[in-house]
């Protein structure tokens, strides 16, 4: 497939088709961005344009190395674009299952409290949210230097869960852990959350086709979205 720039709208077309909540949304205008190697300058996103809206969710499809991660750190304002613009109309959540942000020297408790302050919410209730989803117990005590890749990707899994966002950032990684806590993952992001609106960089086609309501097709930096999620898809097999 070769997706070329009249496939990508013109930043100034970037807008909310949602009716719901004043359209509020988040709307991406033609992102670039490059990376200096030392081969020379890569272009990884060229010209990407998108909006979601409340509820909408959008799946971001692409082989290894098409810049969906990228998209998705530059959404979360991780990294910054070359160029371009992001609207940020929905309260947005960092990658979800991102464990890389926390304070190692300081227990999880501790890291609650830090980032229950950060965003404003009440302390007690969301730190009585995360034991209980967790399922870490007194771990919660110990300091986030000697937890386990999979005890932070819990940790950080449910600090996403018990802020109230209203556009959650998936990068891969959305089900942790065992088969059954996998499940309870599913159950609070698809569930529970279903009206909030998603962007989910993933291989999964299955939540692709059950869950998002549309996809963004990335190859060679260039991007479309589409509306056919079977179509989508098949594009992204063509890859």
């Amino acid at each position: 497939m070769q997706l070329k720039r009249d496939d990508v709208p013109p930043w100034g077309e970037a807008r909310c088709d949602s009716g719901d909540e004043g359209g509020r949304c988040i709307a991406a205008r033609g992102i670039v961005k490059e990376f200096r190697t030392e081969i020379g300058l890569r272009r990884v996103l060229d010209g990407i344009s998108f909006t979601v809206g409340v509820g909408e969710r959008m799946a971001v499809l692409g082989r290894n190395g098409a810049g969906k991660s990228t998209l998705i750190q530059i959404l979360a304002g991780v990294q910054y674009p070359t160029s371009g613009t992001i609207d940020r109309g929905l309260r947005m959540s960092w990658p979800l299952a991102l464990g890389g942000g926390f304070e190692g020297e300081l227990t999880g408790y501790d890291n609650v409290r830090f980032i229950s302050r950060i965003y404003d919410v009440p302390f007690r209730e969301t730190y009585d949210f995360i034991e209980d989803f967790t399922e870490l117990g007194k771990l919660l005590r110990m300091p986030v230097r000697f937890y386990s890749s999979g005890m932070r990707m819990r940790l950080a899994f449910a600090l996403s869960l018990a802020i109230d966002f209203d556009c959650f950032l998936i990068d891969e990684v959305i089900l942790v852990g065992d088969t059954r806590f996998q499940q309870k993952c599913h159950a609070e992001i698809f569930g529970k959350r279903k009206d909030r609106a998603m962007i989910l960089a993933i291989h999964n086609h299955e939540i692709v086709h059950q869950h998002c309501t549309s996809a963004l097709v990335l190859k060679g930096g260039r991007g479309i979205v589409l509306r056919d999620l079977n179509l989508a898809t098949d594009i992204y097999h063509s890859l």
